[in-house]
């Protein structure tokens, strides 16, 4: 790494950076740059691919003569390697050389060292170029996460999906019980002992519990993990970090950690969470909701309510019905799901390009990838060929005359390799996910999409950002995890005194200087808010 960035600082002298670089070359009759010449202008362009094992597109592609043909652009196509780790060695060994390509998909690490050394233009101008991709692609949110010292380096589109979990609940269970569905951390508990000592599913035997969970953990969602994280946010303090101005920082570390932990001690106590929750795997626990095992759990909107997966709880349970419903409020009215986190797939302008006044023509081409022709073709091939518009509105490969060339068959999956670059969660993307069907034994109309758009406005806590930050070394990490573990199992007794000793101890491991690092990497990202 030193050695990269010590042949990056040698380009640094040859590169002017500024405000206006998309300005700096003076256009021709199509906008490349070059006065010599209407012929098209050649965009270097290196992609993610959406599927790395299935090869480029072909050189026939018929969106490549289209973008020659409208938009007077010759596009050059580059796949960046599949790991993560080459990718990033292919950009630096690129940027050392000063032969960056025109756009370019980085990852944010990278890409903020090659920002620094000024190989990469301030995008600013292009937002108006491109009005509907802007629109579509690129919110406020989106610009943060590439702006540095005022300027937007970056062309940050969504990626995953946030905020798509959420507290499901056995509302048959409920209705047996008598009970409404509870909305505070007390009425939750309440309903809890009722699931496990109310025999809710009426079989005359103790083999239910109130909660369920296992250990999931990242480096954002908790010494716990994601399954817990209601609990912690009911109190204030959901996620591994706090990225609030004037209170950033490891949630551990605060006053209210200890009451949250508590909280959950308590439920452990009173036997009301599946006690396999420290053995389970994330199919055990899957495994164990479809058999009917507890009554209260966080969940995945697809692993719950796709066909597929709800297909063994419809056969088990035909009269069972789960609910998303609102976390707990806590003692002073706080609540979450959780914390959230959106991911971003960042496409780099190099400097270079800028200077070639290339930057008009990127923003056109970006901007016909967001139009209906370029988005359903790069997405999902040819209309009537590769997909239909079925009754919903979203391409399928149901009824084509052809089922080998639909855009689901690995041989057409070349076709569709861009398509990264086109997909932002829209409707349509998200119908063809998600899509509407009939529970086999029960009959039950379920949708995935439905659950997720349900799950998304429940209250959840935004934590951009606290997935780019440092994380401990595998020492205090595994002090941090089995620590909090331990105070649960009954391992450490679970007091102020005690918990206030491991704090100290947490501290003295690198807990605090992990903080710092931490806190020093929100403000530098700009994530503190």
């Amino acid at each position: 790494m030193k050695r990269n960035m010590k042949l990056l600082g040698l380009v640094i002298l040859g590169v002017r950076l500024g405000s206006s670089l998309f300005a700096s070359g003076q256009q021709g009759p199509s906008g490349t740059g070059s006065t010599a010449s209407s012929g098209p202008v050649t965009i270097d362009l290196w992609y993610g691919a959406a599927v790395t094992e299935a090869g480029p597109p072909p050189a026939n592609w018929k969106a490549l003569q289209i973008i020659k043909d409208k938009l007077n652009i010759d596009l050059k196509l580059t796949a960046l390697p599949s790991n993560e780790g080459d990718q990033d060695v292919k950009i630096n060994a690129a940027a050392a050389a000063n032969s960056l390509p025109d756009l370019f998909m980085v990852r944010r690490p990278v890409w903020q060292n090659i920002v620094k050394l000024g190989l990469i233009a301030p995008v600013d101008d292009l937002y108006p170029l491109m009005p509907n991709r802007t629109k579509i692609h690129y919110d406020a949110d989106s610009r943060g996460f590439t702006t540095i010292n005022g300027k937007s380096y970056g062309l940050a589109s969504p990626g995953t999906i946030a905020k798509n979990e959420g507290l499901l609940i056995r509302k048959d269970w409920l209705d047996k019980l008598g009970l409404p569905v509870p909305t505070t951390t007390e009425e939750l508990f309440t309903v809890m002992q009722a699931f496990t000592f109310n025999d809710p599913d009426g079989n005359g035997r103790a083999d239910t519990y109130g909660y369920g969970a296992f250990i999931e953990i990242n480096n954002f969602e908790e010494g716990l993990g994601r399954r817990f994280d209601p609990f912690f946010g009911a109190f204030g303090l959901a996620g591994t970090w706090n990225l609030a101005k004037g209170n950033a920082g490891l949630q551990v570390r605060k006053p209210g950690y200890f009451d949250a932990l508590s909280y959950i001690k308590r439920m452990i106590d009173a036997k009301v969470i599946d006690p396999n929750w420290t053995s389970y795997g994330k199919d055990d626990f899957r495994a164990a909701w479809k058999q009917g095992r507890f009554g209260v759990m966080r969940e995945q909107n697809a692993a719950f309510a796709a066909e597929s997966n709800y297909a063994p709880f419809d056969k088990n349970f035909p009269q069972g019905t789960w609910i998303v419903i609102d976390p707990p409020k806590g003692p002073q009215g706080q609540q979450s799901v959780g914390v959230y986190t959106q991911a971003y797939r960042i496409y780099a302008v190099s400097t270079k390009a800028a200077q070639a006044g290339k930057g008009p023509a990127i923003a056109r081409l970006l901007e016909w990838m967001s139009s209906d022709e370029g988005y359903y073709l790069l997405g999902w091939g040819e209309e009537g060929v590769n997909y239909v518009i079925g009754p919903d509105g979203a391409p399928t490969d149901k009824g084509l005359s052809d089922p080998a060339k639909a855009y689901t068959k690995p041989e057409i999956q070349p076709l569709t390799q861009l398509r990264n670059m086109v997909f932002y969660n829209s409707q349509a993307e998200l119908v063809a996910r998600y899509p509407t069907y009939k529970a086999a034994t029960s009959g039950k109309t379920m949708s995935a999409l439905t659950v997720l758009f349900d799950m998304q406005k429940r209250p959840w806590t935004a934590n951009i950002g606290a997935d780019t930050l440092p994380t401990p070394n595998a020492d205090l990490k595994r002090f941090y995890e089995q620590g909090v573990q331990e105070f649960l199992t009954g391992q450490r007794s679970l007091d102020r005194n005690s918990w206030t000793a491991w704090v100290g101890e947490f501290d003295r491991m690198g807990g605090l200087d992990w903080e710092k690092a931490g806190i020093a990497a929100a403000e530098a990202g700009g994530y503190i808010k």
